[in-house]
């Protein structure tokens, strides 16, 4: 499904996006803001929690500087939702692999650092 990952430019579908991004059920959902900048909260993720995925894939960045909170963190060992944080040249290998799978993924992509 992601083609392509550049610094600050992500390739879907044949459509380059280049600022931060969700996919949900599939559904890129761009321009992805955060209330708190580099830190990942639960209102960031609502949509996304919304619709009860399996796996939350978070790319940090290049070079990672994006970090979930531990308030998200909890609540979705909560909700039994795996969360996997990685750089986004990892993450989006980590999204591909599970999506094409069949698996219930969603993702937040940062798309620069």
């Amino acid at each position: 499904m992601i083609e392509a990952y550049s610094f600050g430019k992500m390739r879907i579908q044949g459509k380059d996006y280049t600022q931060d991004l969700k996919i949900i059920k599939g559904g890129v959902v761009p321009r992805w803001w955060r209330k708190s900048g580099h830190s990942v909260e639960t209102d960031d993720v609502r949509d996304i929690l919304e619709a009860a995925p399996d796996i939350l894939i978070l790319g940090k960045g290049r070079p990672g500087v994006m970090q979930s909170t531990p308030e998200l963190r909890a609540l979705l060992q909560q909700k039994g939702i795996e969360l996997v944080e990685a750089g986004t040249d990892k993450a989006l290998e980590e999204f591909n692999r599970r999506f094409s799978s069949g698996e219930n993924v969603a993702a937040g992509f940062h798309l620069t650092c």
